[in-house]
């Protein structure tokens, strides 16, 4: 999710108790598009727990990817010589004392006013101001009349039309769009301007509002109890009035600073986060915070490590993708050529048949009429008639034994591609819920046992850290989810005892899934959470519901020269279940 407006108002609420009145003792350029300013904070002031001693640092990056602003415990390597724009900063803003943070609007800014001593030792006023605008991010240093001194990006006339940021030129907000100020916004125009757009509520409410994010228009419009993909022409009398009473709520909220950062969960993954609640969705799966700023370092860096996980996995996905692609095809081949070998009982038939009735055939006949003694119907049989009855039933016995050693070499070569299916997709399923770097030690260990993979020369066996989910069910019982096919080996035949419960998806690839029930009968509550489990940590975790197994340990077998992970059982019980675990606690 990009800054909104309300995230940007939360920001500047929360830098301006901590930063007015104090001075910027650093100013460093780590990056060419982001700034990292050490401040002395003004004493007496309460600082976070992860601040050093009397002084906060604050991440200033106008990177068009991922901008960001946010105070942080830790610090960037600064390259040798400094780029212009740092130096520039240093020689006004160095040992300036902050004013005030303040943001125009709702808009996507933030304005640091500044005041320092200038050559002549008389003091002046200064504008550092941060564009948290996407692609159109920028950080840009005026005087006190808003002329810009220079910017950390320079944009000319050949880059942008509406709006030249070059030193010289006035800095003003650019309107591009004509979007109403959500916090000055009365009943009459929300009706007449909001209301009244051909458009999905939700989407009528961020369009015509600065500052306001798909996320927050969809909670607006849950908190009035309407569903947000319904066209706000549709809307009776009372939900317009519904929708403006929990718009100017919010906005009072925000007008008041009376913000609860939030990052909201979905399989155990940051899905979204904001300044306000976010009660459209469980309270469960929302993690609230003090700090804005320790949202937005846990958010990105929850969602760096999972995309850098995506990255060192991608090779590993790619050699199982291929070998999956690969076995897929000699499969279908292999049925193919199966179907092929259907008659062969058609044609040990028609052999046994011409050798009983094969007197009665007249030389030269192309078919033979006959009762099929197994059945007791008539069946014509097609001859050569090159041949006589004997050499034909001869032919007949030929074809039969061919396909007969045909089907039986095919069936245990496609029952040998089929396991290696299941094990592969197992492997991808693996790969997917993989959290930590050491998973994926473990998932390539695995790759290397099962032939696709080659240890290279002198690569040493990789050290296994990597543990299983741990859960605890709301009755207390300890729950544990293997994350790949070791593991779930290691679980079901060297963890598990023998009147622990077993669980795994139905006919799918997954987890296996111990509760540990240490001599107590297991209620039906925690039956249903270790079933959700295991429908969460399988291929059907997308599915609305999923057949989940389950049996004692004990009924579990272990198949003799099988995969990591393949077990049978005969006698079990089953549940459809769906495969959401959000309220089910985590033990890390």
């Amino acid at each position: 999710m990009a800054f909104d407006g309300i995230t940007i108002a939360c920001l500047a609420k929360e830098l301006h108790t901590l930063l007015s009145d104090g001075r910027l003792s650093k100013i460093a350029q780590p990056e060419p598009d982001e700034l990292l300013l050490t401040i002395k904070t003004a004493p007496n002031r309460r600082l976070p727990d992860a601040a050093a001693a009397g002084q906060l640092r604050l991440c200033i990056s106008a990177s068009a990817s991922l901008p960001l602003l946010y105070l942080t415990g830790e610090n960037k390597p600064s390259p040798l010589t400094a780029p212009n724009f740092c130096m520039l900063l240093r020689k006004h803003l160095q040992n300036g004392r902050i004013v005030s943070v303040t943001q125009p609007g709702l808009e996507r800014i933030l304005l640091f006013e500044i005041e320092h001593l200038d050559e002549m030792g008389d003091l002046r006023r200064k504008k550092l101001i941060v564009e948290l605008m996407g692609k159109h991010s920028n950080i840009i240093f005026c005087d006190e009349n808003d002329t810009i001194l220079d910017s950390i990006k320079h944009i000319s006339a050949f880059v942008s039309s509406v709006r030249e940021v070059l030193p010289g030129k006035r800095w003003f907000i650019v309107q591009t769009q004509e979007k109403l100020d959500p916090l000055t916004l009365d009943r009459s125009l929300f009706w007449s301007r909001v209301l009244s757009r051909p458009q999905e509520c939700y989407k009528a409410l961020y369009l015509s509002c600065t500052g306001l994010s798909p996320a927050i228009a969809h909670e607006i419009c849950s908190r009035s109890h309407i569903d947000g993909d319904r066209s706000a022409l549709s809307l009776q009398e009372e939900e317009k009035e519904a929708l403006w009473q929990s718009f100017s709520a919010l906005m009072e909220t925000v007008r008041q600073g009376q913000f609860a950062p939030c990052i909201v969960y979905e399989n155990r993954v940051p899905a979204e986060y904001a300044a306000v609640p976010l009660t459209s969705y469980p309270a469960a799966l929302r993690r609230e915070y003090d700090s804005i700023s320790a949202l937005l370092c846990d958010y990105y860096a929850e969602k760096n490590r999972i995309t850098r996980i995506r990255q060192r996995s991608a090779d590993l996905r790619r050699i199982v993708s291929t070998a999956l692609e690969r076995n897929v095809k000699k499969y279908d081949l292999q049925q193919k050529q199966i179907r092929d070998t259907q008659k062969r009982e058609q044609y040990r038939i028609y052999g046994e048949l011409l050798n009983t009735y094969g007197y009665d055939c007249p030389p030269g006949a192309d078919s033979l009429k006959a009762v099929n003694y197994y059945t007791g119907q008539p069946v014509t049989i097609p001859l050569d008639p090159l041949l006589s009855a004997g050499e034909n039933a001869k032919r007949y016995f030929e074809k039969y034994n061919k396909q007969k050693r045909t089907f039986e070499a095919l069936s245990e070569l496609t029952r040998e591609v089929e396991a290696e299916i299941l094990h592969l997709e197992s492997i991808s399923v693996a790969l997917d819920i993989a959290q930590k770097e050491e998973d994926l030690i473990q998932i390539r260990e695995e790759l290397i046992e099962s032939g696709y993979l080659r240890r290279k020369s002198g690569e040493k066996r990789g050290k296994i850290t990597s543990r299983p989910f741990h859960y605890l069910s709301s009755d207390g019982f300890h729950m544990y989810v293997g994350k790949n096919n070791l593991q779930n080996e290691e679980l079901t035949f060297r963890f598990a005892s023998g009147n622990d419960w077993w669980f795994h998806a139905k006919g799918r690839p997954g987890s296996h899934v111990i509760v540990k029930t240490e001599g107590r009968p297991l209620p039906d509550s925690t039956f249903e959470e270790a079933a959700r489990l295991a429908a969460h940590y399988s291929k059907g975790r997308s599915q609305d519901k999923v057949e989940v197994d389950y049996v004692e340990k004990k009924q579990v077998r272990k198949v003799a020269g099988a995969k990591p992970g393949f077990v049978i059982y005969h006698t079990n019980y089953s549940m459809l279940i769906d495969p959401d675990i959000s309220d089910i606690r985590a033990v890390e």
